[in-house]
């Protein structure tokens, strides 16, 4: 699973982070993507979205799948 989101392309960042002493460790960020289904063009998909994309409505997440559908669709 990649970290970076598939709606704005938000990936990982790198940089030190820097002691008081002002020891330079290498260090990465990741942004926090969850994996979620989403509705895309009237189908349902799951992609990598970040949670600023999904708190800002730039997606649409789809129903949950209840236990009737998942017993019908069988």
């Amino acid at each position: 699973m990649g970290s970076y989101c598939q709606i704005c392309g938000k990936g990982t960042m790198n940089g030190n982070l820097i002691s008081h002493s002002d020891r330079k460790t290498h260090t990465t960020w990741a942004p926090n993507v969850q994996s979620v289904r989403v509705v895309v063009n009237g189908a349902v998909k799951r992609m990598n979205v970040c949670t600023s994309c999904l708190r800002s409505g730039k997606v649409q997440r789809a129903l949950p799948r209840t236990h009737a559908a998942v017993e019908a669709e069988a």
